[in-house]
């Protein structure tokens, strides 16, 4: 896990979204989590629940699904007992605000209970899909299915302003609108609002005013520090994000966020610059008023707001047939396995520096874990909105069982992509597609001159060793193996193209120097028609090996797996810290885009039977 060195570095803005993949983490950490989710799911048996079964993990605790007594479909909210009194104790906080939300879009709170001093939180579970799932499934929403999802947000934010407790007003801020927190019935397209764990009362209303009965209470300092909590900023407002009062705005700002994510088959708000909602083939009073929400202007942000909320009721009246309005074919090779696998892929990039519109901060040069962003959102800091909406689209195609590498090269002349992406379920090839086509779209909206570079590699090939202390090297026990498998014969056409490459070089981004002796077998590898990648991730305790490895020479085999065994064997001769790698595509192809500041306009036409 990340060193202790951390925890005397404030990170600004921190958040984790997801908990990190079990493949990543050290045995004993693994053993550790399996142990407490079986002691999470005996606790729910005793209490007489059935069918349980992990649904979530996240920073703060667990969600279990499970049958009451009744038959009804229940969810249960552990928190973390490892976790700080007063951390664990948001869970009773959620517990409360949701009980105070009743609402067809918002699953009903049953009860709050502690057992032997760990907080359990019982609600009705939403059925259906996560609208972040399933994006990743369909890609890019229709246009009918954006709408409706905006008129239900709509008229859910109304019924959270006009919110009052004993009869004063007391409007609620959920927080944390996102598409992973909206759950969708595919049968009858209703949607419900889920995780209230970031959810206060506000502090100002819609109008900027402070919220109060009390004349004492205004006057305190208890108006000069937000209550707010931090949702997730690829989805929040700049207000909220900031630590500004809590204020229905911030829900507004979410809302934007998630209709732009889902109509552009996004993770993130950050695109609207290049991709603006009026490329996206939406009608154009809708588009105009989204990008209006999402806009730095916050005067015309909030106008925005108030006419989503005023006009969505007459919007949804709209006849909106299903058209194909774009061209979805992926815009860089992409090859499909005509098998599935269960793969559990992670993105690791580097070069990241040169996105920067300021200097790195200094407090993430302690974080070396390959997950990064996924766990610091905050290192996206100082990066342009585009070039933050770039990294997250590139983490998005990690979302799909895809393994391979991604090279661009910004020029004075325009874009340079190689690449080589390996999809593992063809019935997700249409909305991967989409997902690629995005990577290329927001790096031709950026203009700077340099290199990015990412490999995607499945964690279930993860090797992982320790030491007792630094002193000791680290030795790779002789039942392991770097894995790879062969690729088919290749074609006379794949088989007569330039031979592939290798990216190598000093990247900057990366803090790792691996001994000649290993990367004498690196260099040799190279001269083997193979493509994938191995990065060593490094800390004083723990190394972890991660790779992806195809070899298109059958020939070569033993060579091959001789030289692989021969790294695994040298790494007791690694003596730095820090995380570096190498990638090999399997030839130059290529790719060339011209810059594109923004997407064209694409509206949804007018007359859909003429269009």
């Amino acid at each position: 896990m990340l060193d202790k060195s951390l925890e005397k570095v404030p990170l600004r803005n921190f958040y984790i979204s997801e908990e990190q993949s079990v493949y990543l983490l050290s045995s004993s950490d693994a053993k550790k989590l399996k142990d407490w989710v079986s002691l999470c799911i005996t606790q729910l048996q005793k209490l007489g629940y059935r069918q349980i079964e992990l649904i979530g993990k996240g920073a703060y605790g667990f969600a279990f699904a499970g049958l009451d007594a009744s038959e009804q479909h229940c969810v249960f909210k552990f928190s973390r007992v490892n976790l700080p009194q007063h951390i664990q104790d948001r869970l009773a906080d959620e517990a409360y605000m949701l009980s105070q939300v009743k609402h067809s879009n918002v699953p009903a709170y049953i009860t709050y209970q502690v057992v032997k001093k760990q907080g359990i939180l019982m609600m009705q579970r939403a059925k259906g899909i996560d609208l972040e799932h399933y994006s990743l499934k369909h890609g890019r929403l229709p246009v009918r299915t954006i709408i409706d999802i905006a008129c239900q947000l709509a008229d859910l934010l109304k019924i959270l302003r006009q919110h009052s407790k004993n009869g004063i007003e007391s409007p609620i801020v959920h927080g944390d609108i996102k598409p992973s927190n909206l759950v969708i019935d595919e049968q009858t397209g209703k949607i419900a609002l889920i995780d209230w764990g970031s959810a206060v009362f506000a502090q100002l209303d819609a109008q900027g005013r402070y919220i109060s009965s009390n004349v004492m209470h205004l006057m305190s300092s208890d108006l000069q520090t937000s209550n707010a909590r931090m949702g997730d900023i690829y989805f929040i407002g700049k207000e909220q994000r900031l630590g500004g009062l809590s204020s229905p705005r911030f829900d507004e700002q979410g809302v934007a966020g998630t209709l732009y994510a889902l109509a552009s088959a996004q993770s993130c708000r950050f695109g609207y610059k290049a991709i603006p909602a009026r490329s996206l083939g939406l009608p154009m009073e809708f588009a105009t008023m989204l990008d209006s929400m999402l806009s730095d202007d916050s005067y015309l942000q909030q106008q925005a707001g108030d006419y989503f909320l005023q006009h969505m009721p007459r919007l949804k009246n709209l006849v909106l047939p299903d058209l194909k309005l774009f061209d979805d074919k992926a815009l860089l090779p992409v090859w499909v396995s005509p098998k599935h696998y269960e793969l559990d892929t992670v993105v690791y990039s580097s070069r990241k520096s040169f996105l920067r519109e300021t200097s790195e901060e200094q407090s993430i040069a302690y974080v070396d874990d390959v997950q990064l962003e996924k766990y610091y959102k905050n290192y996206l800091e100082g990066m342009g909105e585009t070039e933050k909406a770039f990294i997250a689209a590139v983490g998005r195609l990690g979302r799909y069982p895809v393994v391979g590498g991604l090279v661009v090269h910004w020029q004075a002349g325009g874009i340079y992509i190689d690449s080589s992406l390996n999809l593992y379920d063809a019935s997700l090839s249409d909305a991967f597609n989409i997902a690629v086509n995005n990577v290329v779209m927001l790096a031709q909206s950026i203009t700077r001159i340099g290199t990015f570079k990412a490999c995607l590699f499945n964690a279930r090939n993860t090797i992982h060793l320790s030491r007792d202390n630094v002193r000791q090297p680290f030795i790779a026990p002789d039942n392991v193996s770097i894995p790879y498998h062969m690729a088919p014969v290749l074609s006379a056409e794949d088989a007569s193209k330039q031979h592939s490459y290798f990216e190598d070089g000093r990247d900057p981004d990366e803090q790792l120097t691996l001994p000649d002796a290993i990367m004498d077998d690196i260099a040799s590898l190279n001269l083997i028609r193979h493509t994938g990648c191995i990065i060593f991730e490094v800390s004083e305790l723990n190394m972890k090996i991660h790779s992806y490895y195809r070899l298109l020479d059958n020939d070569a085999a033993q060579e091959f797996n001789s030289l692989l065994q021969g790294i695994l064997h040298k790494v007791s001769l690694i003596i730095d810290l820090g995380v570096g790698g190498y990638m090999k595509l399997p030839f130059k192809d290529t790719r060339h885009f011209k810059h594109m500041p923004q997407e064209t306009e694409r509206y949804y036409p007018a007359n859909p039977q003429q269009g």
